[in-house]
């Protein structure tokens, strides 16, 4: 079963059994439009190759982490766009679920899908408890306070923002989360894949700035220019389009260089070289000498 496959049947599981006749219909519905379409589903995409690299021994489990990380990911879309944030209208090209639904249930969707995927890592724990305990408290330390994605938003509302607290805790959270629950999940060590997980989600910020400054409402699916907008600061903005492409690429080649030694070692790398190669707008290359 191809990767994309494997994610979309466990979050469809997971989705459904998150509702009930009994469930209230319209919160129900919201769910299901939170994480369809689910967009490129990067981070389970990256845990998983993780596991498979490592083994992937416990696939149940594994499959769960990955549903678990989507989760919280999803739920952290749902309430970025709220207007207490950034009150965005699309989001993946339809409306951002507030604007679907109501900013309610978008409240409460966010919210339940957090709850659910602490559920579903909770009920794999018989594939194997200790690992389980262990994905557990990696998603928790990379979703709240100090180093989670809360914390990435909470830096917004600082009058001095750490820049590379900002974006390692709101971007990098959940990509280093992939990365080490892959591991775990497979029954390995999670603290030598942090290096890789960090260096990701670098990646993926540095790429997003590009994608932000770059790309119109059409081509990403959400509001374009946000950066300039909410005053954030970004890679195009420090180091122009030529200099953040070039900080792309030295960051994806010391994420590859970072990769812990395994037996799926030389597949990661493509992997993780394939996926980044999708990330930065062909207009950022284009606009490159040489490229």
């Amino acid at each position: 079963m191809r990767l994309s496959d494997r994610i979309d049947v466990a979050m469809s599981q997971a989705i459904q059994a998150g509702q009930s006749v009994a469930a209230p219909a319209r919160l129900a519905a919201a769910l299901t439009y939170a994480v369809t379409p689910g967009g490129a589903r990067i981070r389970p995409t990256i845990l998983l190759s993780v596991a498979m690299a490592c083994g992937d021994d416990r696939p149940a489990l594994a499959d769960a982490a990955g549903v678990a990380l989507e989760l919280i990911h999803s739920a952290s879309l749902v309430h970025d766009d709220l207007p207490c944030f950034d009150d965005a209208d699309t989001r993946r090209g339809k409306p951002a679920l507030h604007r679907a639904f109501s900013e309610p249930l978008a409240v409460l969707a966010g919210d339940s899908m957090i709850v659910m995927g602490f559920q579903i890592l909770a009920r794999a724990a018989r594939h194997a408890p200790d690992r389980a305990i262990a994905l557990i408290d990696v998603l928790a330390t990379r979703t709240g306070m100090p180093f989670g994605i809360c914390a990435g938003q909470g830096w917004e509302s600082e009058a001095q923002i750490d820049l590379a607290a900002y974006h390692r805790a709101k971007t990098g959270a959940l990509f280093i989360a992939a990365t080490q629950m892959g591991a775990i999940a497979a029954g390995q060590d999670g603290e030598p894949w942090i290096e890789l997980g960090d260096r990701i989600g670098e990646a993926f910020q540095v790429a997003d700035d590009l994608r932000d400054a770059l790309c119109d409402a059409t081509e990403l699916g959400k509001p374009a220019g946000q950066d300039d907008l909410h005053g954030r600061p970004n890679a195009v903005a420090q180091l122009g389009v030529h200099g953040a492409v070039a900080r792309f690429d030295d960051i994806l080649a010391a994420a590859i260089s970072s990769i812990p030694a395994c037996p799926g070692e030389a597949a990661l790398a493509q992997m993780v070289r394939a996926y980044a190669d999708r990330l930065v707008p062909a207009v950022a290359r284009s606009a490159v000498p040489g490229e």
